[in-house]
């Protein structure tokens, strides 16, 4: 069974594909056709946030896309700078009426900090909980089918629970070989948070790691696929991104599991200090610390 038929299922019992498609870096304006393709090759989970720029595009991608809007889960995030419950308010109607929709299935508060204040100490605990009581409230309306986090460590998640009156569904966090907070993803997943991986290719710098490339080998796909692999083998939700179709598609071709023995070495590769152009963004450059 094709890996994009599979479903995880959210802790208020909402249905999540396992795999989605992500669109981070693509312009509005060419945003659309990948979204048609990833569609066309069989995703049903389309990832976008107010940050990227994209979402008017995405959604085209959606309605244009030749099928149902009740059968794709799309998902953006709330600006990392939005700490304040009027403006999460605002920007949750804005989201749904650049994307088109009458919906959203997820919808992530995108960072703990804003981004110029990225892991720089504050917890930013107030005005999180403010733009999560908007959350929660839309919700509660139906506006939103589920609410999560993205980049949120235990404090900044302990925050929500403890105070919070929906948990969080999701954590959306950079996550793939050499970089994997094991820690951080026990704690989600004892408290019934769903991680999802962005970057599990760690933006194709991975992709040029010899003992990753040599184990891609002894399975026979590509290194891609064995770094989309691992990330579900631990539980996790990847959210792979490409603009090139045959990319599309083969990462999403993941018909096979990586043992015991090979997960055991993948968990000690040597963490990524680089990842090149991607450097310039605020996650990434923490991360390499």
């Amino acid at each position: 069974m094709s890996i994009l038929t599979e479903q995880y299922t959210l802790s208020n019992g909402v249905k999540i594909p396992k795999i989605g498609f992500g669109t981070w870096l693509v312009d509005d304006n060419k945003v659309v056709e990948p979204v048609k393709d990833a569609i066309k090759a069989g995703y049903r989970h389309i990832d976008t946030a107010q940050a990227y720029g994209n979402e008017h595009g995405v959604g085209e991608g959606i309605r244009h896309s030749g099928v149902a809007r009740k059968d794709i889960f799309v998902t953006t995030k709330l600006e990392a700078e939005i700490k304040t419950y009027d403006e999460a308010v605002k920007a949750i109607d804005q989201s749904l009426d650049r994307m088109g929709l009458d919906s959203i299935d997820l919808m992530i508060i995108h960072s703990p900090q804003p981004w110029d204040d990225f892991k720089n100490g504050e917890h930013y605990f107030e005005g999180n909980l403010a733009a999560w009581r908007a959350m929660e409230e839309a919700y509660n309306n139906g506006k939103l089918r589920a609410i999560g986090v993205s980049n949120f460590e235990k404090e900044d998640l302990e925050n929500i629970l403890e105070n919070g009156t929906v948990k969080p569904m999701v954590n959306q966090v950079l996550a793939h070989i050499s970089n994997t907070p094991f820690d951080l993803i026990e704690f989600c997943q004892n408290h019934g948070i769903l991680v999802e991986a962005y970057s599990p290719v760690a933006h194709g710098e991975i992709l040029n790691n010899q003992a990753v490339k040599d184990m891609a080998e002894k399975y026979e796909v590509s290194t891609a696929q064995l770094s989309i692999r691992y990330c579900l083998q631990l539980g996790m939700l990847p959210l792979p991104k490409s603009e090139n179709p045959d990319h599309i598609r083969s990462n999403a071709d993941l018909d096979f599991e990586i043992s015991a023995e090979d997960m055991n070495q993948l968990k000690r590769i040597e963490r990524i200090k680089d990842y090149g152009e991607a450097n310039a963004f605020p996650v990434f450059e923490k991360a390499k610390e």
